[in-house]
Parts: C-alpha cells; sequence; structure tokens
C-alpha cells in the first residue's frame, strides 16, 4: 500500500489535521531559516548578490499600440 493510499485511508478529520500540521510546518520553517541565516552568519555578502543580480534574467515591458 502507498503512503498517498494510507493517507486517504485515514478519516476526514485526521487528514485536514495532517494537512494543516504540514502547512504550519512550512510556514514555521520559512520563519525559523530566515531568523537562522542572520544568527550563524549566512547571509549574503554585496559580491553574493551582485553575481545573483547578473544572472538573473529581466523582464521589461512595451505597450502595444492599438486595440488590447
Amino acid at each position: 500500500m502507498s503512503l498517498f493510499q494510507s493517507f486517504r485511508n485515514l478519516p476526514q478529520k485526521t487528514r485536514a489535521g495532517v494537512g494543516l500540521a504540514f502547512l504550519a510546518w512550512g510556514a514555521i520553517g520559512l520563519y525559523v531559516s530566515d531568523t537562522a541565516e542572520k544568527r550563524l552568519g549566512f547571509e549574503p555578502s554585496q559580491k553574493d548578490k551582485e553575481a545573483l543580480e547578473a544572472v538573473v534574467p529581466r523582464i521589461t515591458l512595451v505597450e502595444r499600440d492599438g486595440k488590447s
């Protein structure tokens, strides 16, 4: 039996609880990772930021003439 099938066999309230727990775990992880990065000194340097900026594609908006 697959993990997904085992999950589907749980009662509806339990599945909702497991889903909410995963959402909470993700939100806590996003918050804690930023805080831990600052405390442990893993913040990117200005050189790293400039290197990333050079690689990121730029988007230029061009207005169309006529009907939209």
